[in-house]
């Protein structure tokens, strides 16, 4: 006699232990990726084990010989390999047995399942996730092929009778969800429908294939290093959100530096340029801030002695010419600042000189090359004219007769795409008249 298999509710309740202290044993911090990283950078194989309840009831509700539905124990055992996000490939054993009876005569049937093996392709719907970059939710259709070994037997009027092992091919679907429950473990939920190429799965010869049912629930766990994320709990969508947003943080926090930078540096120039006492010089060169308001003043802002009666104007020879020419050849200042270097005083002596015996006017015309903004350049072209100016008025020369202008990057005279034409366009203009 052929007695039903009863599932227990304790097997069911052990496995979701078994899967909830799974799923609490990992807390390693996973790695982030590029979006469309290699490979190499994931867990890609994964093992899962499950149990369940195999029967005859499927949800289209036909190919049932017998009419009163059994549940019995199943259980199943897959090895994956993720192809893709969405794809991967598993190889799965199900065992078990599956039974049934008549309502009206009694008689039933019992078919072990010894083993089974199918390879079947899973495909994942959707990685569903509100807050976290790893997937929580996963519906998935699985759809395979494989080879099952079952044992059918019927008993009829009371009487066994055993019709032997036989092996056929069978084609597996199913459909389900898991649920991400800690780094590379889910919770499998599972309904698959498996369709045997043979009329005596149930013991009767027909001549439409049978089909039965497994829903299961089991524990999926990924292989290999916790550190690195599942690919087939990885959503690439969010990797790229994540980057497009990591780069325009730092895009926002480069032009949010820039501001306050110009902002600070207007700021500077502002205070730099400021002539309190309307003498002509700025403040920052100002030796005598406080000067009347249409005083004559030399360079440094201090005024001037009686004016002595002009001489006669004296030609300018090539002598003089090459004077200036070699203070501007050697003229030279710190880097990005407005101090003359001491190379070049004995140059500007014999220009202060020739300046004071012959009573020569002098422009002073300051230039850079376009690198760093528009006010940086402005500000130190004209210091550098104005420093010369107030070295060549200490040495003696009537600072009314120098003029000393900035004109920043706007009058190059080569290219600044050289590193030779941006250093020719940092210079000092000495026109003598």
């Amino acid at each position: 006699m052929i007695k039903n298999f009863k599932l227990k509710k304790t097997s069911l309740l052990g496995l979701t232990v078994l899967a909830s202290m799974g799923a609490y044993g990992q807390t390693s911090t996973v790695n982030e990726v590029k979006p469309f990283a290699p490979e190499q950078e994931y867990r890609t194989w994964s093992i899962g084990v499950g149990a369940g309840i195999l029967n005859q009831w499927n949800v289209m509700g036909f190919r049932r010989e017998f009419k009163s539905v059994e549940s019995q124990l199943g259980y199943n055992f897959y090895i994956k390999r993720q192809i893709t996000p969405a794809f991967g490939l598993r190889a799965e054993y199900l065992g078990g047995k599956v039974s049934g009876s008549m309502e009206d005569n009694g008689d039933n049937f019992e078919t072990k399942l010894p083993w089974s093996a199918a390879l079947s392709g899973e495909i994942t719907l959707a990685n569903i996730s509100w807050r976290h970059q790893q997937g929580v939710i996963k519906p998935y259709l699985t759809a395979g092929i494989g080879a099952l070994n079952f044992n059918p037997t019927i008993e009829r009027n009371g009487d066994a009778d055993e019709l032997g092992g036989r092996t056929k091919a069978f084609i597996p679907a199913g459909i389900g969800l898991k649920f991400g429950a800690a780094n590379g473990i889910n919770i499998d939920l599972g309904y698959q429908a498996n369709l045997v190429n043979a009329g005596d799965f149930d013991g009767w010869n027909q001549a439409r294939k049978d089909l039965f049912s497994y829903i299961h629930l089991g524990v999926e766990f990924a292989l290999g290093n916790s550190t690195k994320p599942v690919l087939s709990d990885h959503n690439p969508v969010v990797d790229m959100r994540k980057e497009y947003q990591a780069s325009y943080d730092e895009l926002a926090a480069a032009l949010k530096a820039q501001k306050e930078e110009n902002e600070a540096l207007k700021a500077q120039l502002n205070t730099d340029l400021a002539d309190d006492d309307g003498d002509g010089v700025a403040n920052k060169f100002d030796k005598c801030p406080d000067t009347p308001k249409d005083a004559k003043v030399d360079g440094s802002g201090c005024p001037l002695p009686e004016a002595k009666q002009v001489v006669q104007q004296i030609k300018i020879t090539e002598e003089d010419r090459r004077v200036v020419d070699e203070a501007i050849k050697n003229l030279e200042f710190d880097l990005g600042k407005a101090t003359i270097r001491p190379t070049s005083y004995a140059s500007l002596d014999r220009v202060a000189k020739l300046l004071v015996e012959k009573n020569f006017s002098l422009k002073l015309a300051g230039h850079t090359d376009n690198t760093g903004s528009m006010q940086l350049n402005m500000r130190l072209s004209k210091e550098r004219a104005e420093s010369v100016k107030a070295y060549l008025v200490s040495k003696g020369a009537n600072p009314s007769r120098i003029e000393a202008t900035g004109y920043g990057p706007t009058q190059p005279i080569a290219s600044n795409a050289t590193a030779a034409g941006r250093q020719a366009n940092r210079r000092v203009e000495f026109t003598l008249y």
